[in-house]
């Protein structure tokens, strides 16, 4: 992991779900926000158990 990358990496490990992070993270709308909270908290429980990409 990178100094410059997001804090929000070391909850979400997979290449894919930091894709989605950063997408939903750029999106505008009533329902952005939650929807951000929703898939962070999904893809942090989901992530919880794999190693840490360096």
């Amino acid at each position: 992991m990178t100094k410059s990358a997001s804090p929000l990496h070391r909850w979400i490990k997979t290449d894919c779900g930091r894709a989605k992070l950063a997408d939903l993270q750029q999106r505008q709308g009533p329902f952005a926000k939650p929807r951000l909270a929703w898939f962070i908290l999904i893809a942090a429980l989901r992530d919880w158990r794999l190693a840490d990409k360096a």
